[in-house]
């Protein structure tokens, strides 16, 4: 081993070789797999797993209780079953209109209070509280408002003159009502939302705007709404697949009647009520593919209207 006094005066001290970019490269590879190796075993388990079963099962005569046997595509008949069909209608039918009574709404609360001004604090903390209840504890508490035989609406109806309204009676009713209540319930979730995406607009680009004689109208449509894609395909996104995937709102409201069952309430009949899980795997098949489709579908639209 080379010792001070071993080294001439003069001589030049050669540094200790440095690792390659392409070793710090693989290492650092090799760590953040490390790091998200229990991310992927846990997404595997929950995830990946279930959803090859569930497509195993789409193809086996698999009933609740007993053995299973293969059966084929003879599971996808379930697809073309009258009251399945009228499922999809409904689903379609509240997913259209949820979107764009939350969306609206949620639009129009978070222009009121992006703006820092006093007071302002109180006003988003008291619209975004109804997105801290369950959406199964909001369906209870508003199946206690719309009770026909003790609705506190109905009070305020006939205090008016009106008379009493069936609010769940009818499938209009139904839905529009619980379309009432899932605006309460997310509104001021997707308003936070559509709140950041407004607030992350430079200013200057407003100002620039009015200097050219922009109106307010000609503003948001040339600059908030464009700039505003990305947020808004988030919120779109979020809404269609919660609509599409409507459950617990029905079930609790109505008792998922022919009339107001949605495709998920299909899944639950197929499984537990006629007791074919392979029947209700082949819906939740179709199901994901749908949503796959409609979530790809909206993203590319949003990206195209954006270029």
């Amino acid at each position: 081993m080379a010792t001070l006094s071993d080294i001439r005066p003069g001589a030049q001290v050669r540094p200790a070789p440095r690792r390659s970019r392409a070793s710090l490269s693989r290492t650092r590879r090799r760590l953040g797999a490390l790091y998200a190796s229990p991310m992927v075993v846990l997404v595997a388990v929950l995830f990946v797993v279930p959803l090859v079963l569930m497509v195993w099962m789409s193809f086996n005569r698999w009933p609740l209780l007993g053995a299973s046997y293969p059966n084929g595509v003879e599971n996808y008949s379930a697809l073309s079953d009258p009251l399945f069909l009228r499922a999809i209608g409904f689903t379609l039918k509240y997913t259209a209109v949820t979107t764009v009574v939350v969306g609206l709404v949620a639009f129009g609360l978070a222009l009121l209070v992006q703006e820092s001004r006093p007071g302002v604090g109180l006003y988003r903390t008291a619209i975004f509280l109804p997105s801290a209840v369950g959406l199964a504890s909001a369906s209870l508490l508003f199946y206690g408002l719309f009770n026909t035989e003790a609705s506190p609406l109905n009070d305020v109806v006939r205090w008016l003159g009106l008379g009493p309204v069936d609010w769940l009676g009818t499938t209009d009713n139904a839905l529009y009502s619980t379309v009432g209540m899932i605006t309460w319930r997310f509104a001021g979730f997707y308003m936070l939302i559509l709140m950041t995406g407004l607030q992350s607009i430079d200013p200057v680009l407003y100002e620039a705007a009015r200097a050219d004689g922009a109106t307010r109208w000609q503003t948001m449509w040339r600059v908030t709404l464009p700039l505003l894609r990305p947020t808004l395909a988030l919120m779109m996104v979020l809404s269609v697949t919660g609509s599409l995937l409507a459950f617990d709102q029905f079930f609790i409201l109505t008792g998922g009647r022919h009339e107001t069952a949605t495709v998920v309430i299909s899944v639950y009949r197929e499984a537990f009520l006629s007791q074919d899980l392979g029947a209700a795997a082949a819906v939740s098949v179709a199901i994901l593919a749908v949503l796959l489709v409609v979530n790809g579908a909206q993203l590319a639209l949003l990206r195209r209207g954006g270029r």
